[in-house]
């Protein structure tokens, strides 16, 4: 599912945004962070308006500065969805759904596997969930984290074969609170599959990429969210 919280708090995309460089990975423009020395690498899945978001490179760097070597494709090829685009969002997704995004994010992963690293983890954000959840249920990263997901549905959940964190917002039109109570449900029914799952009160759809820093309240919110991904991982992607 998607509606106009996909698109809400529009983002102004900057390509020199962040402290990493673009090159490409897997034939994609890539935004690239983060020592290559590194064994563990992270994958992270942009929402609607792609990888230039500032504050998606931003986190990057963050999780960079955490021992992690952080990439962020360009799945959307320089056609991310913004302010007075000519398009309506369904037309716009049926030229970049999730799952010819999820096409495109397998070859990323395996370019990871064929640069030596040995464990890989994955966020999505927005649209961007549907593409990790897709790697979580075939097997192919060792660790996800979810960010208020759009398109995620209960079977997806049901088949995710890897630790998996949904971090939900109070205040959503997409996957509301009541749906990801029951991810939370699927998720305890599956002891094999370590997960964790949390709803951020008095947010909204977005809160962890999309906030304005002149907003306290907000930045504090996406920070605490932003503590919890990096948690999941130091406990997974080792």
């Amino acid at each position: 599912m998607a509606g106009a919280q996909c698109c809400s708090n529009p983002p102004a995309l900057n390509p020199s945004a962040g402290v990493g460089h673009v090159e490409k990975l897997s034939g994609l423009d890539t935004y690239v962070t983060g020592s290559a020395d590194s064994k563990q690498a992270i994958l992270l899945v942009a929402d609607v308006y792609g990888y230039e978001a500032p504050n998606l490179r931003k986190l990057a760097d963050k999780i960079a500065a955490a021992g992690y070597y952080v990439v962020v494709p360009d799945l959307l090829h320089g056609d991310p969805y913004g302010p007075g685009d000519s398009r309506s969002l369904p037309d716009w997704i049926k030229a970049h759904g999730p799952h010819k995004c999820f096409e495109e994010a397998k070859p990323v992963v395996e370019a990871l596997k064929n640069k030596g690293f040995s464990a890989i983890g994955a966020v999505g954000f927005c649209f961007g969930a549907k593409v990790v959840v897709e790697l979580a249920k075939s097997g192919t990263i060792h660790a996800a984290v979810l960010l208020h997901p759009s398109f995620v549905s209960l079977d997806d959940i049901k088949e995710v074969k890897v630790p998996i964190s949904v971090l939900g917002a109070e205040i959503d039109n997409i996957s509301p609170p009541a749906l990801v109570k029951q991810f939370e449900e699927v998720l305890t029914a599956k002891p094999e599959v370590d997960s964790f799952v949390k709803i951020f009160p008095k947010v909204a759809h977005g809160w962890s990429v999309r906030y304005t820093d002149d907003n306290a309240e907000a930045v504090k919110a996406a920070e605490e969210a932003h503590q919890n991904l990096l948690e999941w991982f130091a406990k997974h992607i080792k």
